[in-house]
C-alpha cells in the first residue's frame, strides 16, 4: 500500500516523496529571532537610492537582464579585494540568487562522487544534495560541534567525495574553524580530486580569518558568502562564490539562463556602493551577542561559543521552551537538535523580549 500523502497519479520522484519544503517558520511575532536576518533596515537614504536605480532599470525591463552579470560581479571583486588583500576579477566571482542557487549550482556541476559534509551544520545542504540527486555523507564533529581537522581529513581521504562542504561560522552551531585548520582539509581534498567548499555566510561576524586568503594557494577551494546576513539584504537574495576561474567556467554550464533579474543585480550594485552603512552593524550585533549570552549564563543556560549573529542554547526541553516563548511573542529556531534551541541576535529591544520571555519560561530563574 503506497503511504505517500503525494496522490498517487502525481509521478513524484520516490527519493523525494518523504521530503518536507525547507522554510523556517514565518509565524506573528513581536520578536522575530529565527531566521540569521539582520534586525537593522535600510537607510531612508539607501532606500531612495534604490528606488532611483530601479525607476532607471524599469525603462528597459522588456530586454533580458546582463546574463553574465558583469558589473555584479565585478563589483562583488572588489569589496572582498578590499576585505583581504587579494587581487580577484569578475572572472573568479560567481553571484546567483541567494548562496543556496551557488550550493545547489556546486552540487550540479561536481557532485558526482558525492558530497561529505560535517553535521550538525546547514541543513539545505544535505537537502540539495538529495534534490539534486547526489549522494550525502555526515562527516562527524565532537560533542562541542567543532571540527578536529585531522579526523576530518582522514574522512575526506576515505570516502574520496568530489565536495566537502565545511561552513564557517557554523549553522546552527556558531562555532569556527581556523584558517590553519582549513589548509589542512584542502590539502586532504586536493589529494583526492575534490573541491572544499568553505560556506562563509556569517563570516562578517567572526574575527577567524577567512579561506578568501587561502584561494590563491589552493585552486579547488572555493568560498560562498551572502548579502543576506550582515549586509542585511535578504530579501534581495544575492549570494556568490570566489574561487578559480575554472570553477567559475564550470559553474555556467549548470546555470540558468539569465538567473539573476536587472532588478537584482540594480539593487545588489547600489547595496555595495552603500556597504559601509550596510555593515556598520556588525559590531554592535557582536556586542549584543556578547550581552545576550552573558544573559543566558547568567539564567543558568548553557551557551556554545559562537562566532556568527546567533547563539545555540540549552533547554530542559526544546519544544516545550520553544512553545512557550512564542506564547509570549518572540520566535526562535529549533534546529532540531535535542536539548537546544538557537537565536537570532536582534535590535535592542528584542533581545531584552528575548530573555525576559526565556526567563519566564524556565520559572522565573
Amino acid at each position: 500500500m503506497n503511504q505517500s500523502r503525494w496522490p498517487q497519479w502525481l509521478p513524484l520522484r520516490e527519493d523525494l516523496q518523504e521530503l518536507v519544503p525547507y522554510g523556517a517558520p514565518q509565524l506573528p511575532s513581536l520578536a522575530q529571532l529565527n531566521t540569521n536576518e539582520n534586525p537593522y533596515p535600510p537607510s531612508r537614504e539607501l532606500v531612495q537610492a534604490i528606488a532611483k536605480r530601479v525607476e532607471e532599470v524599469a525603462g528597459s525591463l522588456n530586454r533580458y537582464p546582463d546574463r553574465e552579470a558583469i558589473d555584479l560581479r565585478s563589483a562583488l571583486a572588489n569589496f572582498l579585494n578590499e576585505l583581504s588583500g587579494l587581487h580577484l576579477s569578475a572572472k573568479q566571482i560567481w553571484a546567483a540568487n541567494g548562496s543556496n542557487e551557488v550550493i545547489q549550482s556546486l552540487f550540479l556541476a561536481f557532485g558526482g562522487r558525492g558530497a561529505l559534509g560535517f553535521t550538525p551544520s546547514y541543513s539545505m545542504h544535505p537537502l540539495i544534495a538529495r534534490v539534486t540527486g547526489t549522494s550525502w555523507i555526515n562527516g562527524e564533529r565532537r560533542e562541542d560541534f567543532t571540527i578536529d581537522a585531522i579526523a576530518a581529513s582522514a574522512q575526506i581521504l576515505s570516502t574520496r567525495a568530489s565536495l566537502i562542504f565545511v561552513t564557517t561560522p557554523n549553522n546552527p552551531t556558531g562555532t569556527a574553524i581556523s584558517l590553519t585548520d582549513l589548509e589542512i582539509m584542502a590539502k586532504a581534498a586536493g589529494s583526492v580530486g575534490g573541491l572544499l567548499v568553505v560556506d562563509e555566510a556569517y563570516a562578517e561576524f567572526s574575527q577567524e580569518h577567512s579561506a578568501l586568503d587561502l584561494l590563491e594557494k589552493y585552486p579547488h577551494l572555493v568560498v560562498i558568502r551572502t548579502m543576506s546576513k550582515a549586509f542585511a539584504f535578504a530579501g534581495a537574495r544575492v549570494g556568490y562564490l570566489a574561487g578559480d576561474e575554472e570553477v567559475v567556467n564550470a559553474m555556467q554550464i549548470v546555470r540558468l539562463p539569465y538567473h539573476l533579474s536587472a532588478l537584482t543585480q540594480a539593487v545588489a550594485l547600489v547595496a555595495l556602493e552603500h556597504r559601509k552603512e550596510l555593515l556598520s552593524a556588525v559590531e554592535t550585533l557582536i556586542a549584543s551577542r556578547q550581552w545576550v549570552s552573558r544573559q543566558l549564563e547568567s539564567l543558568g543556560v548553557k551557551v556554545v561559543p559562537s562566532s556568527a549573529n546567533f547563539l545555540l542554547f540549552t533547554v530542559p526541553s526544546s519544544q516545550e521552551i520553544w512553545q512557550s516563548l512564542l506564547d509570549q511573542g518572540v520566535l526562535v529556531r529549533d534546529v532540531g537538535l535535542s536539548g537546544y534551541l538557537r537565536v537570532t541576535i536582534g535590535n535592542e529591544a528584542e533581545n531584552e523580549r528575548f530573555i525576559s520571555a526565556l526567563r519566564n519560561s524556565l520559572g522565573g530563574k
